[in-house]
């Protein structure tokens, strides 16, 4: 029993007649014949008396009558909120944090002057998260910071990023032009939280080079590492993009690494079986345009 099937019964109990309702359905009459017989069958009752080469509707009839237009009506409706859903293309794009403050809205932006017609969400997480969810196929695309650790992700380099040791005006470093690993030795810092890209980096750092901090502060947010900076006497490892209004201003104090260890990039990713949609191309031709930071 289809669809097809109901479509044809309706029309026959709506005209009374198979001609009528072969000739309303553009079908031939054998056709609607055979499908009334089929839905008996199939149902073990009969739907019509067959009176003086009239057709009279059963009670039982009657009763599938009204499944069969609910049915229809669902049906039509089902199909057309789907056309309408494949008309609208849909475009998640999850981003780590970092990203997200400095890169995220900009780019959304240019993305949606590009591709108007699409129809984009985003998520802000650390890249643990934004991996996960790419797993799960809960986004499309990832632009992160992190190390992607599963193999069914592939992670293309696209952006230039690095981080540099960040404090006050007013902190002892300030008056500093360079450092060594060892200068940092028991300071007071702010980090992100577990997960975080930029965490896992200078972290990676510090066990390298046998160094010791205090974790003063755990924020997952740079407006949080920001604020304890400049009003906790906290130092930070953070991106140069998160803090360029600050080092225009003054109110923040930069030292890079002085080997470029904290270099790194943004990276895109997503599954290896995903498919690549003009959607994906598109970001990943817009991501060019951010490649280097402004403060170099």
């Amino acid at each position: 029993m289809t669809i097809r099937h109901l479509k044809i019964f309706i029309a026959v109990a709506e005209t009374g007649k198979m001609s009528l309702a072969a000739k309303k359905l553009y079908l031939a009459q054998p056709t609607i014949s055979q499908a009334i017989h089929e839905l008996e069958a199939h149902y073990h009752t009969q739907l019509f008396d067959r009176l003086s080469k009239r057709l009279y509707i059963t009670e039982t009839g009657r009763e599938l009558l009204d499944l069969a237009r609910n049915a229809v009506r669902a049906f039509e409706d089902l199909e057309l909120h789907m056309e309408n859903c494949t008309q609208t293309e849909h475009f998640r794009i999850g981003a780590t944090v970092t990203v997200g403050s400095c890169l995220l809205p900009s780019l959304l932006e240019d993305f949606r002057q590009r591709k108007p017609q699409v129809d984009t969400f985003s998520f802000i997480g650390n890249t643990a998260m934004i991996e996960d969810k790419l797993l799960k196929s809960e986004l499309d695309a990832g632009i992160v910071e992190g190390v992607i650790k599963s193999p069914d992700l592939i992670s293309i380099p696209m952006v230039e990023d690095y981080l540099v040791l960040a404090c006050s005006k007013d902190h002892p470093f300030a008056s500093l032009t360079s450092f060594c690993p060892s200068d940092l030795e028991g300071l007071d810092f702010v980090m992100r939280e577990k997960g975080s890209g930029t965490r896992a980096l200078f972290e990676e750092y510090l066990h390298a080079s046998h160094i010791h901090i205090r974790c003063r502060i755990e924020a997952p947010f740079p407006e949080a590492m920001k604020h304890a900076i400049l009003y906790n006497h906290c130092m930070a490892v953070i991106s140069v993009r998160l803090i360029e209004e600050e080092l225009q201003k003054g109110t923040i104090h930069m030292l890079p690494h002085p080997e470029h260890a904290w270099n790194r990039t943004f990276n895109l990713v997503y599954h290896k079986d995903k498919l690549l949609t003009d959607s994906m191309f598109h970001l990943k031709n817009l991501l060019l345009q951010y490649r280097r930071p402004e403060i170099g």
